[in-house]
């Protein structure tokens, strides 16, 4: 049994406490620690990443095909026009998408395996997405920053990194 008030372990028999002094009324069963935040979401949220980057890459590979095809040298023939101009664009877009794809990749598979520096990677792009890709990406960049951000999640989502290399 526990002191309720510091925490100190007591005797069975013990009618005050020993280190702050307070006087045992009734025993306090030690009872089985609850789970927090990070650790009840982190295994989701890694999870929600690697589906989210892959519909990302999916986005890219279509972004990619179209200015290949549609604005390439398949589509229109005029050398001047939306051509010249749509065509370096999507590539970069699609470049870019595909770059925040692997990524998210690597941040969800970070996150599964409870790597330090997989949360603050996570926090970036939760960050990014909320803005770029509406209204899904905004979801789960509340739902990352949400379970992530605050400093108590920081101490448990280190307490749970250090659980797992030490293991």
């Amino acid at each position: 049994m526990f002191c309720d008030k510091c925490g100190t372990q007591l005797q069975q028999d013990q009618a005050f406490c020993s280190r702050c002094g307070r006087q045992i009324l009734a025993a306090i069963p030690m009872t089985r620690p609850m789970r927090g935040r990070v650790q009840e979401h982190v295994r989701l949220l890694g999870l929600l990443w690697l589906a989210f980057s892959a519909f990302n890459t999916l986005g890219a590979i279509a972004l990619y095909i179209v200015a290949n095809t549609v604005f390439g040298r398949f589509g229109l023939e005029a050398q001047g026009g939306p051509r010249a101009f749509l065509h370096p664009l999507l590539s970069i877009l699609a470049i870019l998408l595909f770059a925040k794809a692997a990524v998210g990749f690597i941040a969800g598979w970070g996150l599964l395996q409870r790597d330090r520096w997989a949360r603050v990677i996570t926090l970036v792009l939760g960050f990014i997405s909320m803005f770029m890709n509406i209204p899904f990406g905004t979801a789960l960049g509340i739902y990352t920053l949400w379970v992530l951000l605050p400093s108590e999640s920081e101490e448990e989502y280190e307490r749970l990194s250090e659980a797992k290399a030490a293991a």
